[in-house]
């Protein structure tokens, strides 16, 4: 099974690269397959790259599902 996160981008890495973080983890990770992201976006996370561009909302309600997820398995 693949699992890809929504992750927030927080930083450029000149010249296709960003810094990313969730639940204070942060990753380098690659955009050559996004266009059109700004600082502050959330991206589709999966392998190093990001995948889609995601709606704050929607992202915010897969975070809060993963953590469900995460306090059931505890």
């Amino acid at each position: 099974m693949c699992l890809a996160v929504p992750m927030k981008v927080v930083e450029f890495v000149p010249p296709d690269r960003a810094i990313v973080e969730a639940e204070g983890i942060s990753t380098e990770i690659s955009l050559r397959l996004v266009e059109g992201v700004n600082i502050g976006d959330y991206v589709i996370v999966h392998t190093g790259y990001a995948l889609e561009v995601l709606d704050v909302a929607e992202a915010e309600k897969t975070l809060e599902i993963l953590k469900e997820m995460t306090k059931a398995e505890e």
